[in-house]
C-alpha cells in the first residue's frame, strides 16, 4: 500500500489543450507497435496501433512549457465536459474524424469508446 502511494506521488502530471494536441498531431502517422509479453519460457508478441509521436509539448503544474518524451508507459487521462474520464496509453492515441481513440490495455486489446474532440474538458499526461 505504501509503495503504491509513493509510486503515484512520484509521477509527473502535465496538461495541454485540445488545440495544442491537434496542432502537434498534424504530421503524425499511424504505426503498428509490438510489445513482448514474457510468460516464461515463452515470448508472446502483442501488437497495437498507435501514433508515431516521440515527444509532446505540455505545461507542468506551474504552467511552464515542458517537452515530454513519449514512451509505451506514458499515460493520458481525458476528462470530458460531463465529468467522465478515460485513461489509456498515449502512444496508442489516434485522432480521426474529430474523435480520439486509444487503447487502455495492450494485452487484452481493450480500446476506449471514441471521444469527440468538442466534448473534451481537460487532457493530462502522466510520465
Amino acid at each position: 500500500m505504501v509503495f503504491s502511494l509513493l509510486l503515484l506521488s512520484s509521477c509527473a502530471t502535465y496538461h495541454l489543450t485540445t488545440q495544442s494536441l491537434l496542432t502537434q498531431f498534424v504530421n503524425t502517422r499511424k504505426e503498428m507497435k509490438v510489445n513482448v509479453l514474457l510468460v516464461y519460457p515463452f515470448f508472446i508478441p502483442i501488437s497495437t496501433t498507435g501514433n508515431n509521436l516521440r515527444e509532446i509539448k505540455c505545461l507542468d503544474k506551474n504552467e511552464q512549457e515542458q517537452i515530454v518524451k513519449v514512451s509505451n508507459h506514458t499515460g493520458v487521462r481525458i476528462t470530458r465536459k460531463d465529468g467522465k474520464r478515460n485513461t489509456f496509453y498515449f502512444d496508442t492515441l489516434l485522432i480521426q474524424d474529430s474523435t480520439i481513440n486509444g487503447a487502455s490495455s495492450r494485452i487484452l486489446g481493450l480500446s476506449i469508446k471514441p471521444i469527440k474532440l468538442r466534448d473534451i474538458e481537460k487532457i493530462e499526461l502522466q510520465k
